[in-house]
């Protein structure tokens, strides 16, 4: 028997959240926008209404202004969207204990064996929590209804908002080969474009071009993606609380003015290394890969990352390590928009650790000891009790409390193995 895996997507999230506190809005061009003065400046979130003017997530509120000058565009309040994941999830648990998060406003709930299925069948079930959620929360969602995860979440795209979509093995060729490639699951931009230049648009060509050919040019994504394509994702929908363990800690910023020299950069990335690990030693982690992301004054943007000599959790091993990377050729193109970095490849802080013939084994105690303590006067203090003298350098780099202000904690598809 095929299982029954339900994907549910919350519609225009952040901002339907907003109008359930402004009712006075409803059926106004809302949008969620980040601070223009402080170049936060772009869409996090559309309303159909402005939605029907052109205005895109992702773009600058001066373009969206252009498109719809009616716009209304309210600051985001994230203890609001996760007050409201919450409440989902608890809505989706009496279905099943099978709820595995996508980020706040996206889950996957299997209900293969379940009575409600026995019931009510699957299409009955996804029907259900929808005007539950509706009639509840206030806000709507779309249902993608099938048997693995990727076309549940296909079927939660393809019809929006507030629908139900079913996608069974019949309907495969005929209704899901027909769809754009970029809407698969992790077919992004890049490889979208990769795809383009070899005459892959749709996803039924993707499905059908020889596995081999897509390993060689996308590598081991191109299999991955070859599979999703063809309906053979098996992979499981995780039991409620089986995805709490992190895949990567980050933060990344937009300052208010362009970086435009190392130094800069430097200054920037301190505060950003403190709060990636400050995090790391409050969840019990350390890092074995660090990770910089990097967008220039013209928004294109460069990733690079590198494996320390052993795993980290202190700001100035990381601060290292980035500092390479952007030191690295062709890593970052100056002046700088905004700058990331993040830890991947997580391990326990209690993992055996190999100690480095190059490195001080009393030194890095030393650090991890002293970042510590900081971590413990700022808890009881506030952030801005201890800075670092760098931080005198240039204030307006410098007044930002990266663990509260730019905190985001996003799931990943695939569980660690």
């Amino acid at each position: 028997m095929d299982r029954a895996i339900l994907h549910i997507d919350a519609n225009s999230y952040y901002a339907s959240v907003e109008c359930l506190h402004h009712p006075e809005l409803h059926g106004k061009a809302v949008a969620v926008g980040g601070d223009a003065e402080a170049r936060h400046g772009i869409i996090l979130s559309v309303m159909p209404p402005a939605k029907r003017c052109g205005v895109k997530v992702g773009e600058a509120l001066w373009q969206a202004r252009q498109k719809c000058p009616e716009l209304i565009i309210l600051p985001p309040h994230f203890d609001q969207y996760l007050r409201f994941s919450r409440l989902m999830r608890g809505i989706y648990r009496e279905y099943s204990p099978q709820v595995e998060p996508f980020g706040l406003d996206e889950a996957w709930v299997e209900i293969t064996g379940t009575p409600k299925l026995e019931k009510l069948g699957a299409a009955g079930v996804a029907e259900e929590i929808r005007l539950r959620v509706k009639a509840e929360l206030g806000i709507t969602v779309s249902v993608g209804v099938s048997f693995n995860k990727v076309f549940a979440k296909l079927g939660s795209d393809y019809k929006k908002p507030d629908a139900v979509t079913v996608f069974g093995r019949e309907d495969i060729e005929e209704k899901v080969w027909p769809l754009p490639a970029s809407d698969l699951l992790y077919v992004g931009r890049a490889t979208e474009k990769k795809l383009l230049r070899y005459g892959i648009r749709s996803i039924g060509q993707l499905a059908q071009t020889p596995p081999e050919y897509l390993q060689r040019w996308l590598g081991k994504w191109g299999l991955i993606l070859s599979s999703f394509a063809r309906g053979l994702d098996n992979s499981p929908v995780a039991a409620d609380g089986e995805t709490g363990l992190m895949k990567s800690i980050g933060n990344s910023t937009t300052m208010p003015r362009d970086l435009k020299t190392e130094q800069d950069a430097s200054i920037v990335l301190w505060m950003l290394c403190e709060s990636v690990a400050e995090r790391l030693r409050e969840n019990g982690f350390l890092g074995r890969t660090v990770q910089i992301s990097l967008r220039s004054d013209k928004l294109s943007w460069t990733e690079r990352q590198k494996r320390p000599p052993s795993p980290v959790c202190t700001a100035a091993a990381l601060h290292e390590t980035a500092m390479e990377l952007l030191s690295s050729e062709g890593a970052a193109v100056f002046p700088l928009r905004s700058i990331g970095v993040r830890a991947c490849e997580l391990v326990p802080a209690r993992s055996p650790r190999q100690v480095s013939l190059f490195e001080s084994e009393e030194k890095r105690v030393q650090r991890e000891t002293l970042e510590r303590t900081v971590d413990d006067i700022r808890r009881r203090f506030g952030h801005f009790s201890v800075n670092r003298a760098i931080a005198l350098l240039d204030p307006t780099l410098t007044n930002l409390d990266a663990r509260s202000e730019h905190v985001i904690h996003p799931v990943g598809f695939f569980k660690a193995v």
